[in-house]
C-alpha cells in the first residue's frame, strides 16, 4: 500500500509503500485490548496496603475475662472486629504484572498500526531532523500541520535537537522505533512515522 510521505513544512515529498503484513491488517479490538491490559498492568505501582492484627498498636492483652461478662468471647482489641483493629485480608503490595507471549505482543503492535492507517489518522514524515532545537520553529509547523494530539516514532535513534524542540510542546510525543507500543499509539489522535521509522518498524516486526 503507498502513502504520501511529507516534510515539516506541508510539502510532499514523494511515496512510501506500507507492507500489508503490517498495515493492512483487519483491526482486531480484542487483541488491542489484551495487550493494553498488559502494558498497564506492568506499570501499576501495587504499593496498596493495610494493617493486619499483627501490626496494630493495640496491647495484645486479653479485653476482659473469657467467661461470666454476658458479652461475647475476644482476645485482644486489634481483632478486625473492632474499631481501628487489623484488616481481615486486606491488600498487600505485590505486582499487578502478568505474563503475554511475544508473538502476541507484535501481533497487537501490527493491529495498532493497521488500525490507524485504516483510521486516516497515519502520516509520514520524511525526516524529524533540526538543525537546532527550535520549540517555536516545531510548535509552528506542527500547527500549520493540524496536528493537535500526535506520536512521532523515529528510527534506531531520535534527532536529538528535534526531541528537545518537542518536549515543551503540548500534546506531542516522540519516541524511537523501538519505545513504539500499542498504548501511546491509541492514546494519541494522530501517528506520525518518518521513512526511516517505517523501515524500523517493517525490520521489527517481520
Amino acid at each position: 500500500m503507498k502513502l504520501d510521505v511529507i516534510k515539516l513544512d506541508g510539502a510532499k515529498a514523494g511515496t512510501v509503500d506500507l507492507g500489508d503484513e503490517i498495515f493492512g491488517l483487519e483491526p482486531r479490538t480484542d487483541i488491542l485490548h489484551r495487550v493494553v491490559r498488559w502494558q498497564r498492568a506492568r506499570t501499576q505501582a501495587g504499593t496498596h496496603k493495610v494493617k493486619t492484627r499483627s501490626e496494630t498498636s493495640y496491647s495484645t492483652k486479653k479485653i476482659y475475662r473469657q467467661k461470666g461478662t454476658g458479652g461475647a468471647r475476644h482476645g485482644d482489641r486489634n481483632a478486625p472486629i473492632f474499631r481501628k483493629g487489623g484488616v481481615y485480608k486486606g491488600p498487600t503490595p505485590r505486582s499487578h504484572a502478568h505474563d503475554l507471549p511475544k508473538k502476541f505482543r507484535k501481533l497487537g503492535l501490527k493491529h495498532a498500526l493497521s488500525a490507524k492507517l485504516k483510521a486516516g489518522e497515519l502520516i509520514v514524515l520524511e525526516t524529524a531532523d533540526m538543525a537546532a532545537p527550535k520549540t517555536s520553529e516545531l510548535a509552528k509547523s506542527v500547527k500549520n500541520l493540524g496536528w493537535k494530539r500526535v506520536l512521532i516514532i523515529d528510527g534506531a535513534e531520535v534527532n536529538e535537537n528535534f526531541a528537545m524542540a518537542a518536549r515543551n510542546i503540548e500534546g506531542l510525543d516522540v519516541l524511537p522505533s523501538m519505545g513504539a507500543n500499542v498504548y501511546d499509539i491509541l492514546r494519541r489522535d494522530t501517528l506520525v512515522l518518518t521513512k526511516a521509522g517505517v523501515e524500523a518498524l517493517e525490520a521489527r516486526l517481520k
